[in-house]
């Protein structure tokens, strides 16, 4: 019931539709119940005593009340098919609002191809249930009672004989449909780990060819489809017998009545054109059960749809806003004042199986580990500074990063950016002034300046050649053949990791910001290249704080101030010739990479920071040059 109500709030301005719908559907159904009091009259007051001014007249009001019914029958179909579309219209708008006011910490608790099935095939099931609960349940109900009713007028001994199929069809139907609404709701989460296995195969294209895993991942989407096959067969066997079952019942009911009423008229207990009558609301009592039968499939079909979409909407940002949120970033200074952090639990979701494997997983994960990833840190940034930060897989260097735009909250603690606290900043100006280049970059279908403009929306093609010259963006840039206005495929893929990593930064540089955050953004990138973009930030962004996440010294050991993490604590915090003065742990990696000739392999820092010793590997990317 309040997944019911969860949805309903949304039909919006679709009230009106929703509510005449069934009105006209009854107003059909009305007219359709007169018509066999009629065909009674024309044969027993017309055909039989062979009176032509009573059949010209009876058939003239049957016609009469046929157009009325055909009339309300069209005005229900209109007014039901703008209900049910505008309906899906506003769930799916709905849903897509609300997923841009998640926070990562809602957005953890759901996948990406769950989303897009419940945006897709969820609301296109809502639609079709929608639209029958609103022409067809009125309709069959109204035409189940009233022909009920007026079937006991006619004769109430044959009336019983309705009845009593009524029950017995409708206990049949009852047991059948609580059978397939089983496999039902089994169906439905497998749609995502095929949707997931697609976006995976799809995304992963040039990796599934280099690895020639076509084979595999055939088998692996066979796997997935199979399973929803099994699921709907059995779904479908169950449903295949609710056919021949009322077909019996129909022609059950139609050889007794005919039997029954055969002798009640012989009796002058009945009259022919009461038979003739009481056949028609056989057939309509029957036809109604039918529409009530294929009704409660659909709403069976859809009741795992609706729980999915009222989870998205039911969902809620879990960031507190500010009464009164500042609407002004002062300056980069940050301070991180004995903060903790630990992700949120994962919620198990007792209706999704394949939602439920997931969060397992996620739980476990999170489990394996200390509560907090952060622990008591504390740590002062001057506005202006560039700070370098190092650490080994699982320190929890890009989580640090996270909260400083609150992409995530801390759990103890306090973090400020320019004197005040970030939970109490207006979102969108601390984001504008606080920018992130992420580990994974995101290049979005369209040109280089559209994408450049998702840092500004406003920015001229000066604005957007200058950044792009400071991320040394402008190199390759110029030598394509349309420039700014160049295609960009889905994801960038027609760029390379480097050439993507420069264009994020130039769409950050393009935010103005306060603070820059650059996680792991160069890792792509050459050492000359990477080192002519520090110089760039140096001269032409003085005053701007910049937070540099890399796996090479050479990329930090120029920053005013360096923080080597170390499983969610802060190991030291220094410049490059004080930490190797003080800090053995970057010491070792210090000579690690100058004396072994390469870029360091995270997994062996993760290991330094537990022995302080490791073996020397190298693990360099195809447009790296090694040192």
């Amino acid at each position: 019931m309040k997944t019911v109500k969860t949805l309903l709030r949304h039909v919006g301005e679709f009230k009106r539709d929703s509510i005449l719908t069934p009105m006209w559907m009854i107003g059909e159904v009305a007219c359709e119940m007169v018509i066999p009091l009629l065909m009674a009259t024309l044969i027993d007051q017309g055909v039989e005593q062979g009176d032509m001014s009573v059949i010209g007249r009876t058939a003239a009001i049957m016609v009469g009340v046929a157009l009325c019914g055909l009339t309300f029958g069209c005005l229900g179909s209109v007014f039901g098919s703008r209900a049910a579309t505008g309906f899906a219209k506003n769930l799916r708008q709905d849903q897509y609002d609300k997923i841009q006011t998640f926070s990562f910490s809602n957005i953890d608790r759901f996948s990406t191809p769950s989303l897009v099935t419940r945006l897709t095939t969820d609301v296109m099931n809502i639609q079709n249930a929608f639209m029958m609960i609103l022409r067809m349940v009125p309709r069959a109900f109204s035409s189940l009672i009233i022909a009920m009713c007026m079937a006991f007028v006619v004769s109430g001994t044959m009336a019983l004989i309705y009845l009593g199929a009524v029950i017995i069809l409708g206990s049949i139907l009852g047991v059948l449909m609580s059978i397939a609404a089983k496999y039902f709701r089994q169906a439905f989460p497998e749609y995502d780990a095929m949707n997931e296995s697609v976006e995976e195969n799809v995304t992963a294209m040039r990796a599934v060819k280099a690895f020639a895993r076509e084979s595999m991942q055939t088998r692996v989407f066979k796997a997935t489809s199979k399973r929803i096959y099994d699921i709907f067969l059995k779904a479908e066997l169950v449903l295949a017998a609710v056919d021949p079952i009322i077909q019996t019942t129909v022609w059950g009911c139609l050889l007794l009545i005919s039997w029954v009423g055969s002798h009640l008229i012989v009796q002058n207990q009945l009259t022919t054109g009461d038979l003739t009558s009481l056949l028609m609301y056989c057939m309509n009592i029957l036809m109604s059960l039918v529409m009530l039968s294929m009704t409660i499939v659909m709403i069976t079909m859809s009741s795992a749809s609706a729980r999915r979409i009222a989870e998205v909407l039911e969902e809620h940002d879990d960031m507190a806003v500010a009464a009164e949120p500042v609407t002004t970033v002062r300056d980069g200074s940050i301070v991180f004042d004995h903060v903790n952090f630990a992700y949120p639990s994962v919620t198990l979701s007792e209706n999704d199986p394949a939602a439920k494997r997931r969060a397992e997983m996620a739980q476990q994960l999170i489990n394996s580990g200390p509560e907090n990833v952060l622990t008591d840190l504390s740590l002062t940034i001057p506005s202006g500074t560039v700070v370098g930060i190092i650490g080994g897989t699982g320190s929890s260097k890009t989580t640090l990063v996270n909260l400083i735009p609150r992409l995530y909250d801390v759990t103890g603690g306090s973090l400020t950016v320019g004197g005040v606290d970030v939970r109490d900043y207006d979102r969108k100006v601390l984001r504008d002034k606080v920018a992130v280049v992420l580990q994974n970059n995101v290049l979005f279908s369209g040109t280089i300046l559209s994408n450049m403009r998702w840092g500004n929306p406003n920015a001229t093609i000066d604005d957007c050649q200058r950044a792009c010259a400071i991320a040394c963006a402008d190199e390759f840039i110029d030598k394509l053949p349309d420039g700014y206005e160049s295609t960009v495929e889905q994801g960038g893929q027609n760029f390379s990791g480097g050439q993507k990593q420069r264009l994020c930064i130039a769409r950050a540089l393009l935010k103005d910001p306060n603070v820059l955050i650059l996680d792991d953004s160069t890792s792509a990138v050459d050492t000359g290249t990477d080192a002519k973009i520090r110089r760039a930030f140096a001269r032409h962004m003085p005053d701007v704080t910049k937070i540099i996440i890399a796996q090479r010294i050479s990329s930090v050991q120029d920053a005013d101030m360096i923080v080597v993490l170390d499983n969610g604590h802060i190991s030291g915090v220094g410049t490059h010739d004080e930490l190797v003065a003080s800090n053995e742990i970057y010491r070792e990696l210090v000579e690690l990479q100058t004396q072994g000739g390469g870029d360091f392999d995270e997994d062996q820092f993760a290991q330094l920071n537990n022995t302080a010793e490791a073996q020397h590997s190298s693990d360099v990317d195809d447009d790296k040059e090694v040192r």
